[in-house]
């Protein structure tokens, strides 16, 4: 057996800036990898966590601190003794399951044990914005069955008011990105809830969750920044009934499968999000999404360029992975 590694730095271009309560950003900046062995190839892509740090240069330093590791013929449960949870173990992470995939000839989700493998209705997002521009964004995709709206401090309600004109039929997850108070988040709740508000994603900054012990919120909260890997959840029972898992906090798919499992069987219910990238970086994320109530794998629908034979998204629809692109 010979395994070559190859890693690099990539941008895609955005079709709008995207804008959350910690700025705003043009480009989907990722870190791409690709395995060789034995003519075929796997492939991984992440974006890293932004707000730890990383960045497509961090996260390809770490790669190439690994590098003698990885070509020697590491597996996937050695690579988490051998790169920290993040986004370059993200990458590799995905490049490997999608090498085994290649050289077995057994797809990506059955290997992983996944319930079934078919399309998931995954939430779009309505990024910052001003006031009267949610409605019309909002109207575009009135038909897609969930949309995500970011918020910051300032007019939320207004905010989530005008998304709910422009698309009176859809689910809405409000993301405020960790920008609220414990009394924002008390005030703001219940005429939340009043118009049809589905999820309330991370409301308070992560490090607060003791703030939630105690609060009976009337919409569903889930823990977002406050969770990154299976040592977190003790500190978010009682406090969020949602967990959103993100493949490149937790470190790639295979952490990210226990991650679930201990997750359930602490009395969570399960989301599974992305970070900004193309559709090899979320296509691990279709796998978890089988066993999810909620999915949010928006990151390729966001950008104006993709990998050839991208993922396809019809309306909010996601469909699963062509085997050519990954899996």
């Amino acid at each position: 057996m010979t395994r070559t590694l190859q890693a690099r730095p990539h941008a895609w271009k955005l079709k709008e800036p995207f804008a959350i309560s910690r700025g705003v950003r043009d480009q989907a900046r990722v870190l791409i990898v690709e395995l060789h062995e034995d003519g075929k190839r796997g492939r991984g892509e992440a974006c890293g966590v932004p707000y730890h740090g990383e960045t497509p240069e961090t996260m390809l330093a770490q790669v190439e601190q690994a590098r003698a590791a990885i070509e020697a013929g590491c597996d996937r449960q050695d690579l988490l003794a051998v790169l920290p949870a993040g986004g370059a173990r993200h990458a590799v992470d995905a490049a490997l399951w999608d090498l085994e995939a290649k050289l077995s000839g057994v797809p990506v989700w059955r290997r992983a044990n996944a319930p079934r493998w078919e399309a998931v209705a995954s939430a779009v997002t309505i990024g910052i914005r001003d006031p009267d521009a949610y409605e019309g964004a909002a109207r575009e995709r009135a038909g897609f069955p969930w949309l995500k709206v970011k918020v910051g401090r300032g007019s939320p309600l207004q905010a989530v008011t005008a998304v709910r004109r422009g698309a009176p039929q859809a689910r809405l997850i409000v993301d405020t990105n960790q920008s609220w108070t414990l009394e924002e988040l008390r005030q703001y709740a219940p005429p939340l809830q009043a118009l049809g508000v589905d999820l309330l994603e991370q409301p308070l900054a992560a490090g607060s969750d003791a703030g939630l012990a105690g609060y009976d919120s009337p919409i569903p909260l889930c823990a977002d920044e406050s969770l990154s890997t299976v040592d977190d959840l003790a500190g978010l029972v009682g406090r969020y009934q949602f967990v959103n898992i993100k493949l490149d906090k937790v470190g790639g798919l295979t952490s990210a499968l226990e991650l679930a499992a201990a997750a359930r069987a602490a009395g969570f219910r399960l989301m599974v999000g992305c970070m900004l990238g193309g559709s090899v970086s979320v296509a691990p994320g279709m796998v978890l999404a089988q066993q999810c109530e909620v999915c949010d794998l928006d990151g390729p629908w966001l950008q104006a360029e993709d990998w050839p034979q991208g993922i396809i998204y019809d309306a909010g629809r996601m469909l699963p992975p062509v085997p050519a692109l990954w899996g």
